[in-house]
């Protein structure tokens, strides 16, 4: 999912039109340090990121992409255990005029995400907020949104590797909340209406189900990915609402779309899969 390029306002990359706007600094790139590298994610915006550290992923992507095509015309935007903000920077790309809050519990990845934030000219509507989602002081209790986006980590400690860097391990092993508590601190904070978009392992299908009816919200579609052709899904992507806001029918059923997949058998992109780049802004 990485991409490079020298020149901040080139208009093509590989033969692909770069589109949506420029990033909010000058014509040339600023200094980067030699423990970070600045990747390109969504058209001309770029997100900085250690290089032993966590990278965004195409879980993270799909997520974004999941979330802001089913709620195109989202004006306020949480994203939960935000991390580099990679799933909030891509919506913030797709979603123009949305506002945004992001909620993430490590010093370093906040650090990170608010000099991408900067870059990409997003301060004035991308509110970074340091601390674990679960706390309540961290949200007014008046704020609720169209949409919430959360790419939770997938395993509980002692399950497995946990790697050899603080950012990695809290992205994948469930240090500072489970899918449980994605969904509850989500579906409390939607507005009528809103969606909860979020990712897991296609083989913990029952956990998602299971936190979706304690937190009072309904997988309303759910989309299997999979990684390679003739391949079974590794994991899916999720829609919930809250139960009230559904009429009595479509709270105990869940639309279950086409798999969606990444690489053919002969391991190239999949032709789907390289107009959903194109919808966020990343070459096919």
């Amino acid at each position: 999912m990485k991409s490079r390029d020298s020149g901040v306002r080139a208009t093509h990359f590989r033969g692909w039109a770069k589109p949506g706007p420029l990033p909010a600094m000058g014509e040339v790139p600023p200094e980067i340090p030699p423990t970070e590298s600045l990747d390109a994610i969504s058209g001309h915006f770029r997100l900085f990121q250690l290089r032993d550290g966590h990278r965004f992923s195409t879980d993270d992507v799909l997520t974004a992409w999941y979330g802001s095509s089913w709620v195109p015309t989202a004006a306020t935007v949480l994203d939960l255990g935000s991390g580099i903000g990679s799933v909030g920077m891509i919506a913030a790309w797709r979603l123009p005029g949305a506002r945004f809050v992001t909620i993430e519990a490590q010093a370093e990845s906040v650090r990170l995400a608010r000099k991408s934030a900067d870059y990409n000219g997003l301060t004035a509507r991308y509110d970074i907020r340091e601390g674990d989602f679960r706390n309540p002081d961290l949200l007014g209790d008046g704020e609720r949104f169209d949409l919430v986006l959360g790419s939770p980590p997938y395993f509980p400690l002692g399950t497995g590797v946990e790697g050899d860097h603080p950012q990695k391990v809290q992205c994948r092993f469930e240090l500072r909340g489970d899918i449980a508590d994605y969904a509850r601190v989500a579906v409390s904070r939607l507005t009528l209406g809103g969606l909860f978009a979020c990712v897991f392992p296609s083989k913990q299908l029952d956990r998602v189900e299971r936190a979706a009816r304690a937190a009072g919200g309904v997988i309303v579609r759910r989309r299997p990915v999979v990684f390679r052709e003739g391949e079974p899904p590794l994991v899916d992507l999720f829609a919930m609402m809250r139960a009230v806001d559904l009429p009595e029918e479509m709270r105990a059923r869940t639309w279950v779309e086409p798999p969606l997949t990444i690489r053919t058998d002969a391991g190239q992109v999949h032709p789907e899969y390289a107009a959903v780049k194109l919808s966020f802004g990343f070459p096919p």
